[in-house]
């Protein structure tokens, strides 16, 4: 799955994901960029 990282400002593959619960009880998917550690995340369904 891949998310978009800010700091890179490109589309990345997700390192580590884990499934996370949004507040209002959306899905969403959490990891880290392989390229420079930031966070990314990435809201719904994960496939």
């Amino acid at each position: 799955m891949e998310a978009y990282c800010f700091k890179c400002r490109n589309k990345r593959e997700i390192s580590s994901p884990r499934q996370v619960t949004l507040k209002n009880g959306r899905p969403a998917t959490q990891g880290v960029c392989p390229e420079c550690g930031t966070k990314v995340f990435r809201i719904g369904k994960s496939s």
